[in-house]
């Protein structure tokens, strides 16, 4: 055992200097390094400072003797485990040893000491020592395996709950997709099919330019939307492995805000919406204008969608050296306990599942994009009282 070679302390401790000679003489040996001390005092001073395999104490010694010095070593919590021989001179030999007992020691030896049997028993207990070190050791070994161990089984633990998750979200993203896609093919393979009917029918009424004309509007609608979901697929694939694009060049970010608003008229008409831009004449920086242009679309579609058919305001402003947009709705709100989620992949309030389908990822993507630019987005709202979605961009986009 590998503590056995550790080094050994033993003290000694008598008022008379050739004792000391003696009886270090008589205990040093390999791997024993022995420690003097001419009194009590001495003494206490050196079991503060060092741990000691066994002390060897002078029972009679002026001031403090050798008693008091064990009963104050067994007092104190440092020292109470150390094994204590104590030497006397004969003739009183069985009252010291009585009181030497009821002090603490482990065994007793006269003067003049016989070197074979000071030896062995010092010997003894120094080996008790280093077995009782290299059992410690051996303990303090097992008990780091097994927190190691367990931590490991934590890890694996962690690992499987983030892997079934994965799997969870896996599966509710196809389920969602297939879901979301579903709707609209649904949609154009039924407009077809009456199509069919009526054209074999030979019914060409329904065919007029009016009306052809806004079958192909509800037809690119819908082909629209699944668009949308393919692309906010790919992005998220994209970001997962780090692959997003970004090439920013000098726009005009004003000039899209208004752009942006304008594309979505029809569709705030549509949910009895109205949209009011407030924006300088230009605000110029350089960004990436399709990912922006995403940014701006997807926080104008969450506005209309969850603005119960209020007014949706969009601002854009430079505040502070970095450039401020803003749209505000007035409609069902957010709960603060949900804000910092929305953000997440996946992630959708039990009030937004229950008012309009999505998979989630529309301010994932958005979140995102404004973190590839170097900028920040937050919300501010509360159930019921609508939301602002505010995002910070720096004027010139990091690459």
């Amino acid at each position: 055992m590998a503590a056995l070679d550790v080094e050994s302390k033993l003290l000694i401790v008598d008022d008379l200097p050739e004792n000391l000679l003696a009886l270090d003489a008589l205990v040093r040996g390999p791997a024993k390094k022995v420690y003097q001390a001419a009194s009590a005092e001495q003494a206490l001073a050196l079991l503060l400072e060092h741990e000691f395999a066994l002390a060897i104490l002078d029972v009679q010694m002026p001031g403090m003797n050798g008693f008091d010095l064990a009963e104050m070593m067994r007092g104190t919590e440092r020292t109470r485990h150390i094994p204590i021989i104590f030497v006397s001179a004969a003739g009183r030999e069985m009252n010291y040893a009585f009181k030497g007992y009821e002090s603490g020691a482990v065994d007793f030896l006269q003067k003049p000491l016989d070197a074979h049997a000071v030896t062995s028993k010092v010997n003894v207990f120094v080996d008790l020592y280093r077995h009782r070190k290299a059992l410690r050791r051996e303990m303090d070994a097992l008990a780091a395996s097994h927190r190691q161990q367990e931590e490991l089984v934590q890890q694996l633990q962690c690992a499987q709950r983030e892997l079934e998750r994965s799997v969870r979200m896996r599966d509710d993203f196809m389920s969602m997709v297939s879901h979301e896609l579903r709707t609209p093919l649904n949609t154009l393979y039924l407009e077809t099919q009456v199509r069919k009917l009526h054209l074999g029918k030979g019914n060409m009424t329904l065919f007029t330019p009016e009306r052809l004309a806004a079958m192909i509007e509800r037809d690119q609608r819908q082909i629209q939307n699944m668009v949308r979901l393919i692309d906010d697929m790919l992005d998220v694939t994209r970001m997962r492995s780090g692959a997003l694009s970004i090439q920013p060049k000098p726009m005009d970010l004003a000039a899209l805000a208004r752009h942006v608003a304008e594309s979505f008229a029809q569709q705030a008409e549509a949910v009895g919406s109205t949209i009011e831009v407030h924006a300088p004449r230009q605000l110029e920086g350089v960004w990436d204008e399709f990912r922006i242009e995403q940014v701006l679309s997807n926080l104008m579609t969450n506005a209309l969608r969850y603005g119960c058919g209020g007014l949706v305001e969009m601002q854009v402003q430079q505040e502070d050296g970095m450039a401020r947009l803003s749209v505000r709705d007035h409609g069902m709100g957010i709960a603060p306990a949900d804000h910092a989620r929305i953000f997440e992949q996946f992630e959708r309030t039990d009030a937004s599942r229950k008012h309009a389908a999505g998979l989630g990822l529309g301010l994932y993507i958005t979140r995102q994009i404004v973190l590839a630019h170097g900028g920040e987005i937050g919300v501010d709202s509360v159930q019921g009282e609508g939301a602002l979605f505010t995002v910070r961009l720096p004027l010139a986009a990091r690459t």
